[in-house]
């Protein structure tokens, strides 16, 4: 049996990001994480080396094409899909969204149901809430329980039926942090014929994605929150793509995946610099003693993540629950992985601006708001505040960085609170 070590060399992790060279603490993570030098090296290699249009029959055309094929493969591997087509590339996890949910408008009728959640971020509501309205089907919204503040499965069954078509919701909300079991979600929905669409944008970053494992049958998250560049990633099961109308040219044809779900060319430098994450992944698994298939690797190099970010995360956490009149918003403790490090929290009687206005004099980073859950936000009455104060944590952020920022915050609540 081999044994593993779980302790990331913290160092090391760090020279692999350039932005923190500059001894600023990055805690808004959840909003766009650091970049690793591996990707921004391929990208430059890209463009300095492959900037030629594909599909030509000339050699530098056949070898661009090639480190094109290249980056979706490493990207089906990341995330365990099982063909590389089913891979869908884009800008962004709001432009895939959209791109679907155009896709499968022609499939949805009056009488037919949809369900979305009022805790994802605005990207896995709006276009839903949309495709209803154009086609006149009904829209449920499954709600987190106020008092918990999960989803609770047996809400779900009480809005599932006969007449399901979709089911959308977060894997990780971007506001609770909460961990949601998508697996058990995607059963019961394909139980009722239905079919579940799943935004892994918060969860992506803290756990390797597993989309098989998922159950899910579309799943979608960005690249930019995950180490590399402003792209992103719309898995679908093979044969719901095959089904699915082309929003290509007219002569592209239903079979072409994932090319009819690409709209024009794809952005082939940045696509290249997604293998970049692969090759961090491996490489700080392998450190940790790792051998065998990458998808092995790269899980033992998460476990590592997994258990730093713990480590960070609880340092928090315990502060915030010891002060009066703070209410963190979501899990108060860090408790067996049903919580990633994005910990949101209000304080009564100030304004969450004026907290993050005090942290910024300080180098560093975190934020205020709504961040696009606006839904939530306003439904758990949080908007009197100007939304949550948001500590959003990455594997790279240092117990000192935690120490640093606690100090800070204290002394912010003690300025600001009514006396």
């Amino acid at each position: 049996m081999n044994t593993y070590s779980t302790a990331l060399d913290i160092d090391y992790v760090r020279s692999q990001f350039p932005a923190l060279r500059g001894g600023y603490a990055f805690l808004d993570n959840a909003g766009g994480s650091a970049v690793l030098r591996p990707v921004a090296e391929r990208i430059s290699d890209y463009l300095l080396n492959s900037a030629v249009q594909l599909g030509a029959s000339y050699s530098e055309s056949v070898a661009a094409g090639a480190r094109v094929m290249e980056a979706r493969e490493a990207v089906a591997r990341f995330i365990n899909a099982p063909y590389p087509e089913e891979c869908v590339m884009g800008g962004s996890t709001t432009l895939m969204l959209q791109l679907l949910c155009r896709a499968i408008a022609p499939s949805i009728h009056p009488g037919d149901e949809i369900v979305v959640t009022n805790c994802d971020h605005e990207a896995n509501i709006g276009p839903w809430v949309r495709l209803c309205e154009e086609r006149g089907a009904t829209l449920r919204t499954w709600s987190v329980d106020p008092h918990s503040l999960e989803l609770q499965l047996d809400d779900l069954d009480r809005l599932l039926g006969p007449n399901t078509r979709y089911v959308a919701m977060t894997h990780a909300s971007n506001i609770l942090g909460s961990v949601n079991p998508v697996a058990e979600v995607a059963r019961r929905v394909q139980a009722v014929g239905g079919k579940l669409c799943v935004d892994a944008v918060a969860y992506a970053p803290h756990r390797l994605v597993d989309v098989q494992a998922s159950g899910a049958d579309y799943y979608v998250f960005s690249f930019y929150k995950t180490f590399g560049p402003h792209f992103a990633v719309l898995w679908g099961k093979r044969d719901h793509l095959l089904a699915l109308p082309s929003l290509n040219h007219f002569f592209i044809g239903q079979d072409v995946i994932p090319y009819k779900l690409q709209p024009g060319n794809l952005n082939y430098e940045l696509s290249y610099g997604c293998i970049g994450i692969n090759d961090y992944l491996i490489d700080i698994g392998k450190r940790l003693g790792a051998t065998g298939p990458d998808r092995h690797v790269m899980q033992v190099a998460f476990d590592a993540f997994e258990q730093q970010e713990d480590l960070l995360a609880e340092t928090l956490l315990a502060f915030l629950r010891e002060q009066p009149g703070v209410r963190i918003i979501g899990k108060a403790r860090v408790t067996n992985g049903d919580r990633v490090p994005t910990i949101s929290f209000v304080v009564e009687g100030v304004q969450s601006e004026a907290v993050v206005r005090h942290v910024d004099d300080q180098r560093m980073g975190i934020r205020f708001g709504d961040f696009y859950a606006r839904r939530l936000i306003e439904d758990l009455g949080l908007a009197p505040y100007g939304g949550v104060v948001r500590v959003s944590i990455a594997h790279y952020n240092t117990l000192e960085e935690l120490q640093r920022l606690v100090q800070h915050l204290a002394q912010a609540l003690d300025a600001l609170r009514p006396h």
